[in-house]
């Protein structure tokens, strides 16, 4: 689906970014993992001087970027307090680093596509962007959901209409996936409960969003452009 594509993952060394790195080889795409801990393809995406000296690494190695995933998730200590428990400067902290982060690599890919005359970006955001958390998953654990990170994932899913519309005209896709939970070691009694709120399988595996990740970079969905696509098993239901 990805014949020699070449595609960046920010935040490749994460959780998703990994699964996203290995979906794209498998779909014969060359994927560039880019992270902060990366030795070859070293990213800060809140520095644009550090996506600039990435962008230019890359395009002087292969002479292209077909498109860029932009899976980064750089957070806090703190970013997983009870509401009445978040700082004012960590919210604050925690949104630039996300939301301004998604807004640098999407500024700074975006100046780049419309210089080569074609592109593609796909943001990853979160169901809790698109529906209010269902706390009742987290009762009797110690685990709540942010208020930043809703904040931030709504932001992803309509800076990305916003950016798609203001690049219209220039042969550049912005797109959006939203998944659900993604299994990372969560206790026994939130699985069953979030389970409960869904329709089949609950939590995913990261691989279970490769699919959609790979029709978004294919030209399959070639007239896809300004939307979120929701994997979820309908848990915003």
């Amino acid at each position: 689906m990805l014949n020699n594509k070449i595609v960046v993952i920010i935040g490749g060394a994460g959780l998703l970014g990994q699964s996203f790195v290995q979906a794209v080889e498998e779909a014969h795409g060359i994927a560039i993992c880019a992270d902060i801990v990366s030795a070859e393809y070293p990213v800060d995406i809140t520095s644009k001087e550090s996506i600039q000296a990435l962008i230019q690494k890359i395009t002087s190695v292969y002479g292209k970027i077909d498109a860029v995933v932009n899976s980064a998730y750089p957070r806090t200590k703190t970013f997983g307090n009870h509401f009445f428990d978040v700082e004012y400067a960590d919210f604050c902290q925690n949104t630039n680093l996300q939301l301004g982060g998604a807004f640098l690599v999407m500024q700074q890919f975006a100046h780049y596509f419309k210089e080569q005359g074609y592109g593609n970006m796909v943001n990853i955001s979160s169901i809790q962007g698109v529906v209010a958390p269902k706390f009742e998953t987290y009762e009797g654990t110690p685990m709540s959901s942010p208020v930043a990170y809703s904040a931030i994932k709504a932001g992803v899913i309509h800076m990305t209409r916003y950016v798609a519309k203001y690049l219209k005209g220039t042969n550049i896709r912005v797109n959006c996936m939203s998944p659900g939970g993604i299994l990372d070691g969560q206790n026994e009694l939130f699985l069953k409960q979030y389970k409960d709120v869904c329709l089949n399988k609950g939590m995913l595996d990261n691989a279970d969003l490769n699919g959609t990740l790979l029709y978004l970079l294919s030209d399959l969905s070639q007239y896809v452009n300004g939307q979120n696509i929701v994997v979820d098993d309908g848990f915003s239901l």
